[in-house]
């Protein structure tokens, strides 16, 4: 069984494939890199500020998009959700 990841991963890489002018994924990959890096950015610190505003829900709302963005610049990159865990696996070493 696929977990939520893997799953809201394979919509992106469909999104990406239909190239629908009505879809957010596909609009923010046409714009490379440079569009998503943007978001990822602006995402980052929203997660900071809802850090430091010490409200739970908030948080995980802004963790929640930031991953988002996070997958998007993945498939943008062609790098695989198991290419992140073989990377932090050999980190536990």
């Amino acid at each position: 069984m696929e977990n939520v990841f893997e799953k809201l991963y394979k919509i992106i890489l469909a999104r990406q494939a239909e190239k629908s002018p009505d879809s957010y994924s596909a609009k923010l990959l046409s714009g490379g890199n440079d569009r998503i890096g943007k978001k990822v950015i602006e995402e980052a610190g929203e997660v900071v500020i809802a850090a430091k505003n010490n409200v739970k829900d908030e948080l995980v709302w802004e963790i929640a998009d930031l991953v988002y963005h996070l997958l998007l610049l993945m498939v943008f990159n062609k790098i695989k959700i198991a290419d992140i865990a073989k990377e932090l696996k050999k980190r536990f070493k």
